[in-house]
């Protein structure tokens, strides 16, 4: 049955990559139909809101999204559209797969295949702060009881289906005993019913530096709000930088899928930008959607492309576009 997903190009670099996607997907016999939504820069200017109630309405509506890069103000401007949906969807657990690209393309380590699992809704990322007093400010860190454990019960939950077989912890609890101490706690509880898959834990620093020196020795990492923001992007850069992995949102009932790169306001519009991320959060997508058949022919193909190594984007040591790359995985599932 052909599902209707809401497509959010997003902002530079985002309609590019989200057209070869989309390329990609119908070429591969993927059962879907888009509603395409704006958010960003472009819906700011259109309806003052780069969260327009209409994009929201459409995601609730459908229940899965994919969605490209937008660009988040530093320092000042609108709040990141990527918090609001998260929180505004209760989509409580970031998924993000770091695998090692097969064939030639030059990445740190060769043998990478972790999970980062990222608690989505509080910590730091609240956004509750203020001013105390001029030159003062105030940010609060929360955490709770009922995210910790759910984020808990998701990690050991995909653990079990992808049969995976370590859960390792992130925290601070050594110094921050409350916050930390009580998500750590969880973690350890809800292990108890998942005796097949061990559990263990590492504090965020001495794990940062594990990973850069042997991260074929970590499985899935769970990590707070905070901590998983920065560890994702330190893995990625482990497999070839934040282009080529794939990112999830997942609540209960909603699911978006999206590329977990900048907007690139400079290079947009160029045609040379790599639509691996959002191909792989695509596959992702499919997958969730039950449409396996599709998907296996997808990374079958994206592979075939690393692996021959003729027709690769610029950052990845090639000259092909954007839209050279996307018909030379077409190319490669239609001679499957």
């Amino acid at each position: 049955m052909t599902q209707t997903i809401t497509l959010i190009p997003g902002d530079g670099i985002g309609p590019e990559v989200a057209a070869a996607t989309v390329r990609i997907l119908d070429a591969a016999g993927a059962e879907l139909e888009y509603e395409n939504q704006i958010a960003g820069g472009e819906a700011l200017a259109r309806h003052g809101d780069p969260l327009p109630n209409e994009v929201m309405d459409s995601i609730r509506r459908n229940q899965v999204a994919l969605k490209g890069p937008v660009t988040t103000p530093v320092g000042k401007g609108f709040r990141s559209v990527n918090v609001r949906l998260r929180q505004a969807l209760d989509l409580y657990a970031n998924l993000r797969p770091v695998r090692s690209l097969p064939g030639p393309v030059r990445q740190r380590f060769d043998n990478v295949d972790l999970v980062v699992v990222r608690e989505n809704t509080e910590g730091l990322y609240s956004g509750i702060e203020h001013e105390v007093v001029p030159g003062v400010v105030e940010s609060l860190k929360i955490v709770t009881k009922k995210a910790s454990e759910r984020i808990a019960r998701f990690a050991f939950e995909h653990a079990r289906l992808h049969d995976r077989q370590r859960v390792t912890a992130v925290h601070k609890a050594n110094i921050l005993k409350m916050s930390d101490g009580l998500f750590l706690q969880c973690l350890r509880n809800t292990a108890e019913a998942y005796e097949e898959i061990e559990c263990d834990d590492r504090i965020i620093d001495a794990l940062c530096m594990q990973l850069v020196v042997f991260p074929e020795r970590f499985d899935i990492l769970v990590l707070p709000n905070l901590y998983g923001d920065i560890v994702s992007d330190l893995c990625a850069g482990l497999v070839g930088g934040l282009g080529v992995v794939a990112g999830a949102n997942l609540g209960d009932k909603i699911a978006v899928f999206e590329a977990v790169h900048g907007s690139a306001p400079d290079i947009a519009g160029q045609n040379i930008a790599n639509p691996t991320a959002l191909i792989r959060s695509g596959i992702l997508m499919l997958r969730h959607l039950g449409q396996k058949e599709a998907a296996n022919r997808i990374e079958t193909a994206l592979d075939h492309v690393f692996n021959t190594a003729e027709t690769l984007t610029r950052d990845l040591g090639g000259q092909a576009s954007t839209t050279e790359f996307a018909e030379a995985i077409v190319r490669a599932m239609n001679a499957q």
